[in-house]
């Protein structure tokens, strides 16, 4: 951590905050204050300059316009980069996910290169639009439990090699490409289509940053009632018959 606190970036909430994705800052702060840590919240607007020594670093999605414009801004800030090379945890969601791949379509039907952050090249889907909840089983390797989240994007993005899918879906569509992958991730670097907020609906997700963040393998316990009636509420939608 940073000077015995933990520093918690939200980036650019003027461009990438349109779908209630600050929730996602909103639980890693709170979960982690439940553990006792002492928590610096940093909202960074796209005026100004992303600071490197963050611990996480939280992305959330945005209409196309915004996309490009936050794409641009980061990609001339570098300050995400160096993070990243420091230690730093990001986990992005839907326009903040493709932002952070080597390239997406944006507003002006252009490719807009992307951080490189991530092994993963997003293009635009020539079907329906991806809407309504998922679910599915997260990568084994991250010991979570089913991953629940709603999607709602035209996206397709396929990974690359040294990227791996965060789940499998069984509900919904995820990554778009029809091979049931959803999200991305590397060892630092995570990104997801899910909205939700998609932390408050998988708070271990959460707690999986903070444990990276700390590098510690496990967390003391706390009160996960609300997340669970929340989950299980949105669990059992989801396996509804349409």
């Amino acid at each position: 951590m940073s000077d015995n606190q933990l520093r918690v970036v939200w980036v650019y909430p003027d461009l990438l905050s349109t779908y209630g994705d600050q929730g996602n800052v909103l639980v890693v702060e709170r979960r982690a204050r439940q553990r006792g840590l002492d928590v610096a919240r940093l909202d960074v607007r796209s005026d100004q300059p992303i600071p490197t020594s963050g611990d996480i670093y939280l992305i959330g999605g945005g209409e196309d316009r915004p996309q490009r414009l936050a794409a641009e801004r980061l990609r001339r800030d570098g300050g995400l980069y160096r993070a990243v090379e420091n230690g730093a945890i990001v986990f992005s969601v839907c326009a903040g996910y493709q932002i952070l791949g080597h390239e997406f379509v944006n507003d002006l039907g252009q490719r807009e290169p992307g951080l490189g952050l991530l092994d993963v090249v997003s293009v635009r889907g020539e079907g329906e639009r991806c809407v309504g909840d998922v679910l599915g089983d997260i990568d084994p390797r991250l010991g979570l439990p089913p991953l629940t989240g709603f999607e709602n994007h035209q996206g397709v993005t396929h990974l690359g090699p040294t990227a791996r899918p965060l789940a499998q879906v069984r509900l919904g569509n995820g990554n778009g490409t029809g091979d049931g992958t959803e999200g991305a991730y590397n060892d630092t670097v995570f990104g997801t289509y899910m909205h939700g907020p998609v932390l408050a609906r998988n708070p271990l997700i959460a707690d999986l940053l903070l444990k990276l963040a700390l590098d510690v393998n496990a967390l003391p316990p706390t009160d996960d009632r609300w997340y669970e009636a929340l989950r299980n509420e949105r669990i059992a939608a989801a396996q509804q018959p349409a």
